[in-house]
């Protein structure tokens, strides 16, 4: 009896990891893709940060696609999406300059919607927090000047985007209302 109680603990407290794990993630990826798989590792070749940089970029395209299809668009998630294809044109180049295999964009298979523009909010808060501190390990490396200045570009970005879902948290109590694009 007791190996069966031992067990469903286990369980029990998998499912309670595995659930924190979503939930802190909200959209972006749990599974070792962008931000989260670059804050698992401690040594990066320059092609993983551009890998890590490009699919979290990709990702971020994703989940605001996803959150406009499901809640309308509006902002802050239809400029943030615009900055992030932006910010997607300023890596290609660094792939092919250095000669490296542009990945293939399957940021779809990595998102989950979040439960309310309240949700979404607070996930963007999470995602931008966990992209600045890919950035910010990165430019802790001895980079190429053109990926440095590249880095530092996207990490302004993404602070600029942690003000903004910060604000739309701080505005009619996070449901979104006054961002409507209509």
């Amino acid at each position: 009896m007791t190996k069966v109680i031992k067990r469903d603990v286990i369980t029990y407290l998998s499912l309670i990891i595995l659930g924190l794990g979503i939930f802190s993630a909200g959209v972006f990826a749990v599974d070792g893709y962008g931000a989260e798989g670059a804050g698992a590792v401690e040594e990066y070749a320059l092609e993983d940060m551009l890998v890590y940089a490009i699919q979290d970029e990709y990702l971020a395209r994703a989940e605001y696609d996803l959150i406009m299809d499901e809640y309308g668009e509006q902002r802050p998630f239809s400029n943030i999406m615009k900055a992030e294809e932006y910010h997607i044109e300023l890596l290609l180049p660094l792939f092919e300059k250095y000669e490296f295999i542009l990945p293939e964009d399957s940021s779809s298979e990595h998102v989950i919607l979040p439960e309310s523009i309240e949700a979404a909010l607070e996930t963007g808060v999470e995602a931008e927090i966990a992209n600045i501190a890919m950035y910010e390990k990165f430019l802790e490396k001895d980079l190429p000047e053109d990926v440095r200045e590249v880095f530092e570009v996207l990490k302004r970005g993404s602070e600029n985007h942690l003000r903004a879902f910060k604000n739309g948290l701080n505005r009619n109590n996070g449901q979104g209302k006054g961002y409507m694009n209509n």
